[in-house]
């Protein structure tokens, strides 16, 4: 297997490279201006490890995966089109107006609760860009009121003349009978068909989810027509930047639903964090190899934090209303939760309760943290870790970036030892115990809120800085026993690598399984069927045209369920992919009655509530190659304790004193070696920090444990 994944952080991005029996992982700093540069240079890095030029590796490789941030640097800077929108008359205002308290979407609540200070995000389209036209659907589906085309043709003509270069057309309940949509969409094409010079792209809700919900529909709709320019120009780029180096099949994308395909079968805003999905799904691969149960997966990179969930039995969690740069929306998006708090997080004096805040600004990989000397002038985590002694100054980055440490110093004194009142070593440990209390708050949050105890996990940490933090982290947790994988520092890019081609389509539906009024079970299986099988050929339709077998083509279906008006769902896998009769039905039941009661607790269930059935999703996946991972279970198995390359006092949080610390190099990192705390292991792209009453030991494929010493 010949193979390239790449994931473009906000501060760096990773390569890992499958070349037969070899893993080549290699970093190089993010180039936003053209996000190709920074590719190039890691991937160069790679081809001088296998020792071959870069045209030969991308000629011979069977696919090249990419997990981008093009997207979401678009939106944080608002480059787009001017869009129009087409609505139902009557529902002018149901996109400026949104839910209500759209000011708050995606910020804390302390924000949404400081109403005087409080303002929405800039609207994508503005009120003066939206017209109606005449039509109406029930909710059923059917038509109440037929649609005008004169009215439809006066009101494109209207948006184009008003420089439209985008046409989003979002009609009430067309999730449930596209008709109306569709016909639009002809008229359009009929006075202004694609290849006239300088064609409008038209964007039909109903494709782009699934989902009922007016404004959320609209605005997911919205945000592709936003992010569709820059995401086609942007990718086409990278991909003439492989055509030019000699690769000559489909570019692959990864999308935030936890597969990938084609660039030409991509929605722009499936691309949205799928560097973070890539490495949630290299870590659901993993745990299922290693038999590791569940895991709740952490990447801290150099800009944020971002936390998933991965449960024993294939569980899926997904946002179903996510908020993507404070905007709401509706795709069916892997879970996650991203915190501010990377190795480039700022760190600033906090004037309302005099101590370190720590994010979400960061410090991104231009100009970067101070001590990289790129003319950063703000203190960051890594000033901290670096003047705490974690850090080698002269072999960061596998040498490619020189700290600074006078640069951290200055800033850190000037900063915040003034304000704080404390030295220097203090306000460097108050900045790792801020970021790490953080880290580990969201954890916890995050299990609690899904019902779990984070005893009943194992913490999988990984990016370029989890290692370095993760017994600070677990300190705070209070558990006992953290798993840095197979190659962490470039974890979601190996996750790239490892994902199916698939598409997710999805239906919303009410169907009730036990009605608790009549005591009566689902019968009407035919209806069922019927959404199941055009889900299926939806997907199917799509593998197909990207030159998958049909004979490849798999699917999982997956269901929604609830008791009664419950507000919380459950996601159901099931094999039952058809229902034939009433035992089917009540397994449904009994499989969901299980899942709510291992997720909140055997005797929570509220089966006399009633269960229903709100949405209905099928994934269509074809199964590829993927990299095997060993068995990385701690064993019983020894090697030789390593030696020290060196000695260096370091600062730890709790520990008054300096604690004269060994420090290894990656020659350390053999199968069966333990090394006691406090050390530090420096390899060519992360740094292992074993911290005082900690020891780690090193599993099969470089994988790590930090255990707590407990003897101790």
């Amino acid at each position: 297997m010949k193979r390239v994944s790449v994931d473009i952080g906000g501060t760096f991005t990773d390569c890992f490279v499958v070349w037969d029996d070899h893993y080549i992982e290699t970093k190089a700093l993010t180039t936003k201006h053209n996000l190709a540069l920074g590719f190039n240079e890691a991937l160069d890095s790679a081809c001088g490890e296998i020792g071959i030029k870069r045209n030969e590796l991308l000629s011979s490789v069977d696919s090249v995966r990419y997990a981008t941030t093009l997207g979401t640097n678009a939106l944080i800077q608002l480059k787009g089109p001017k869009i129009g929108l087409l609505a139902t008359a009557g529902f002018r205002g149901v996109v400026p107006i949104g839910r209500g308290r759209s000011y708050g979407e995606g910020h804390s609540i302390e924000y949404q609760r400081n109403l005087p200070n409080a303002s929405r995000p800039q609207p994508l389209v503005p009120i003066e860009m939206i017209r109606t036209v005449r039509e109406r659907l029930d909710y059923a589906g059917e038509i109440l009121l037929p649609i005008d085309e004169h009215d439809v043709r006066t009101q494109i003509r209207d948006l184009l003349d008003n420089g439209a270069e985008a046409i989003v057309v979002a009609l009430t309940n067309s999730v449930v009978n596209p008709e109306h949509e569709l016909a639009i969409q002809r008229i359009f094409l009929e006075d202004y068909p694609e290849h006239m010079l300088g064609a409008v792209p038209m964007l039909l809700s109903h494709q782009v989810a699934g989902r009922k919900g007016e404004y959320v529909r609209a605005m997911s709709t919205i945000m592709d027509a936003f992010l569709h320019k820059v995401m086609y120009f942007g990718m086409s780029a990278l991909e003439r930047n492989l055509r030019d180096s000699g690769y000559t099949k489909p570019m692959l994308v990864v999308h935030n639903s936890g597969g990938m395909a084609q660039l030409n079968s991509t929605d722009a805003l499936q691309t949205v964090h799928s560097g973070p999905v890539s490495g949630v799904s290299a870590a659901e691969h993993l745990a299922k190899q290693a038999g590791l149960g569940n895991v709740v997966a952490t990447d801290m990179g150099g800009t944020s934090y971002d936390i998933g969930l991965v449960v024993e039995g294939g569980e899926k969690f997904y946002d179903f209303l996510p908020v993507i740069e404070h905007r709401l929306v509706t795709v069916p998006m892997m879970h996650l939760v991203t915190l501010g708090s990377g190795g480039g997080s700022v760190a600033s004096y906090d004037q309302m309760y005099k101590t370190v805040k720590c994010g979400p600004e960061s410090a991104g990989s231009d100009p970067g943290p101070a001590c990289y000397d790129r003319g950063g002038m703000k203190a960051t985590v890594t000033d901290a870790d670096l003047l705490l002694g974690y850090l080698d100054a002269e072999n960061y980055a596998n040498g490619h970036i020189k700290l600074n440490p006078k640069r951290s110093r200055q800033t850190i004194e000037d900063q915040l030892c003034d304000p704080l009142d404390v030295d220097l070593v203090d306000a460097c440990k108050l900045i790792k115990s801020t970021v790490d209390a953080d880290m580990a708050n969201g954890v916890a949050t995050e299990l609690r809120a899904f019902g779990y105890e984070p005893a009943d996990f194992t913490l999988l940490t990984y990016g370029g800085n989890g290692p370095l933090h993760a017994c600070g982290i677990a300190n705070k947790l209070g558990i006992d026993k953290i798993l840095a994988p197979p190659f962490a520092s470039v974890f979601s890019a190996a996750g790239a690598g490892n994902l199916n081609q698939m598409h997710i389509h999805e239906m919303s539906c009410y169907m009730v399984l036990f009605h608790s009024g009549t005591k009566t079970m689902f019968t009407d299986y035919a209806s069922f069927n019927a959404k199941v099988e055009e889900l299926e050929r939806r997907g199917r339709e799509d593998l197909l045209r990207q030159g998958m077998a049909p004979e490849d083509v798999r699917y999982r279906l997956e269901l929604d369920m609830r008791y009664g008006n419950q507000r919380v769902q459950t996601t159901v896998t099931t094999e039952l992919n058809r229902l034939n009769g009433l035992s089917d039905v009540a397994k449904l039941i009994a499989q969901f009655h299980r899942s709510y009661g291992d997720r909140f607790g055997e005797g929570s269930q509220s089966p006399a509530a009633g269960v229903r059935i709100n949405t209905i999703r099928v994934c269509a996946y074809v199964e590829l190659d993927a990299i095997r991972f060993k068995d990385i279970r701690p064993s019983l198995k020894t090697a030789p304790a390593p030696t020290p390359v060196g000695h260096r006092t370091c600062h730890f949080v709790g520990f008054d004193e300096p604690q004269e610390t060994a420090i290894f190099d990656a020659d350390a990192l053999i199968h069966g070696t333990k090394i006691a705390g406090p050390a530090v292991v420096t390899t060519a792209h992360t740094t292992y920090l074993v911290e005082p009453r900690w020891h780690m030991e090193v599993a099969a494929q470089g994988a790590v444990w930090f255990m707590r010493d407990t003897a101790k």
